[in-house]
């Protein structure tokens, strides 16, 4: 009997002291006891037990209670072994469903976070040409077939190589693509390119164009519809232009890692006004003599870009002096909301000031335009982008920090290309920045 007894002592202690080192471990997502080996010794120690009452019940002790308590403690150690068991099981049972139950999961309770957001930065960059004319009868067109149709032989390989790797490259289209129409009578130059000449921009890389010009319409309605139908085909968006007047003014919208960036144009550059604005039935261009139209376009894009571009087409032709309007008008684009404005037309650079801590280039000048020699520069705008992942796996994107740069460079005979020495880009930069800006006394009226 007392053999008994002591197995069944001993093989109870041993199955509680397994059960709460089990209990312990699981706390520290630890290595766990095999479940057969705690069931194996509860079985056994309630076998012994069970073994061990009957015994009792038929011994001919006196000691009644002893028998009466043996039974009663093998009934309470089986519904507590057994009832805290599955509880754990059901326990392990969520864990297996929801993940372990981490230090960090454990505060959620006490109000911390529990999820540390996830951030990472990334850069955006885009590049901005001047004026291009690829009319099959110009000098330029006429160099590109001369050295055998290889666009880098006339454009240099390293302002290609900038234009193309570009996130967004944005370029000037100073002509139109088309078989039809008929010059416009009293212009001195007038500029039409046939439709397949399109593989060329493509071949640059361009993603979105300017049609805010004073070439644009060189050829009248029909070639202005087949230039919008060409650019639509090459897959290449276009701005400052129109089918209507709200296709005309409408902002251009890309997005890149999660960022939307805007570009918005208009024109005020005819002395004698020879292109036509869109109305509301007919196509033409975005025009900004008055600024009221222009500024519409900009305060919409603000209100649903990230960063906003407004490309004014303006200024003297082949003067660096600046118009009080470009002054004034830069500074109201900004007040709008543009985050950066960069004009073009005049066939010469112009100055780079600032307003409001935001860039004006004031003309691009020529790109790869005529034969005449003549600074040239590709602007680029590289944005560094912050994107922050919640738990739920959403991305929020937001502009860190934008940095601004001119690649300075020549146009003559008909060809383009940058700097080609340290020194030259230099000599080229100061140039360009000794120019008139908005805090110059050289200005026209």
């Amino acid at each position: 009997m007392k053999v008994l007894i002591l197995y069944f002592a001993i093989i109870n202690t041993i199955t509680f002291f397994l059960y709460c080192i089990d209990k312990s471990r699981a706390k520290r997502n630890a290595w766990r006891i095999p479940e057969l080996t705690l069931i194996g010794f509860a079985a056994a120690g309630g076998a012994l037990g069970a073994f061990l009452g009957m015994h009792l019940f038929h011994h001919k002790t006196r000691k009644l209670k002893f028998r009466i308590l043996i039974p009663i403690f093998l009934i309470i150690w089986g519904v507590f072994f057994f009832r805290t068991y599955k509880q754990d099981a059901h326990l392990d049972a969520l864990k297996s469903l929801t993940g372990p139950q981490t230090s960090e999961a454990v505060t959620e309770k006490s109000g911390k976070d529990s999820f540390a957001p996830i951030e990472t930065e990334s850069q955006l960059t885009l590049v901005f040409a001047g004026d291009i004319n690829l009319d099959d009868n110009w000098c330029v067109m006429q160099n590109y077939y001369a050295n055998g149709e290889e666009l880098s032989k006339v454009i240099d390989s390293n302002y290609l190589s900038e234009m193309q790797n570009a996130d967004i490259f944005w370029v000037n289209n100073e002509f139109t693509f088309s078989d039809r129409g008929t010059p416009t009578e009293n212009k001195a130059y007038t500029f039409r390119s046939k439709p397949e000449n399109v593989k060329l921009l493509q071949e640059m890389g361009a993603d979105i164009v300017g049609l805010a010009n004073n070439h644009i319409y060189d050829y009248g309605k029909d070639a202005f519809l087949d230039t919008l139908d060409t650019l639509d085909t090459a897959g290449i968006l276009y701005v400052g232009a129109g089918k209507n007047l709200d296709a005309a003014k409408a902002p251009v919208y890309i997005e890149k890692d999660g960022i939307t960036i805007a570009y918005v144009a208009a024109s005020r550059a005819e002395k004698i006004k020879l292109t036509p604005q869109a109305t509301e039935t007919e196509p033409g261009i975005l025009r900004c003599y008055d600024n009221s139209l222009f500024v519409e376009s900009i305060k919409e894009a603000r209100q649903n870009a990230d960063y906003v571009i407004a490309l004014p087409h303006w200024g003297t032709e082949y003067s660096t002096a600046l118009e009080e309007a470009q002054i004034n008008g830069a500074k109201e684009y900004i007040d709008a909301g543009a985050d950066i404005v960069i004009g073009a037309h005049t066939h010469c650079v112009q100055g780079i000031g600032s307003y409001n801590e935001k860039p004006i280039v004031y003309s691009l000048g020529n790109f790869w335009f005529n034969e005449k020699s003549l600074e040239t520069m590709l602007v680029k705008v590289t944005l560094t982008v912050s994107q922050t992942t919640d738990e739920k796996g959403n991305v929020t994107s937001t502009i860190k920090d934008s940095q601004f740069e001119i690649l300075p460079g020549m146009q003559q005979n008909c060809t383009t290309a940058p700097a080609e020495t340290e020194k030259k880009r230099k000599e080229l930069t100061d140039y360009i920045y000794s120019l008139p800006n908005e805090k110059s006394s050289r200005h026209t009226p």
